[in-house]
């Protein structure tokens, strides 16, 4: 599995955890359930901007996003 697809999978991971949908994520930044799916399923990467808004968002830490075990 590359890289951009564990991360997504961490993002995912702690969505859920916070009992979020894709939908409800997508629209708090003002984007398309479709385009929010594509960074969960390692398509498109993160910029900064959207890393340190989604950790406050799932309240989890940059490090806790970028793990790969």
């Amino acid at each position: 599995m590359d890289v951009a697809k564990k991360i997504g999978n961490n993002l995912k991971q702690a969505r859920k955890y916070k009992g979020l949908t894709q939908k409800e994520v997508a629209s708090k930044f003002k984007m398309t359930q479709q385009q929010y799916s594509r960074f969960e399923n390692g398509v498109f990467q993160l910029n900064y901007e959207q890393i340190i808004d989604l950790c406050e968002l799932l309240e989890i830490t940059p490090t806790e996003l970028f793990t790969i075990d």
